[in-house]
């Protein structure tokens, strides 16, 4: 019964926004170190926290990490991080 109870708790992270160059994009959690951002109202891209400074996008048909350089993921990224790192340290 506990190990259920945490499942739940793992995955009651809630949605957030954050935004670039006047953009702003909806963040939702999706599973540990996954996040499917939004932009304008539409699903725009999942993201995969590679390392703590590394982002990779997942592909949208087979949600394999794409490799490859992309100033916007990584941006996106560093966001999330900051928002995440800022969460928990109210938790404390």
């Amino acid at each position: 019964m506990n190990e259920n109870l945490d499942m739940e708790l793992k995955g009651a992270e809630e949605p957030f926004d954050i935004e670039l160059d006047d953009i702003v994009y909806a963040v939702f959690p999706e599973e540990k170190d996954v996040y499917v951002v939004f932009k304008e109202g539409r699903e725009y891209v999942k993201l995969l926290k590679d390392t703590e400074k590394s982002w990779l996008m997942l592909n949208p048909e087979t949600e394999l990490p794409m490799f490859g350089l992309d100033e916007e993921v990584d941006r996106l990224g560093e966001k999330i991080n900051e928002v995440l790192s800022q969460r928990s340290g109210s938790d404390s």
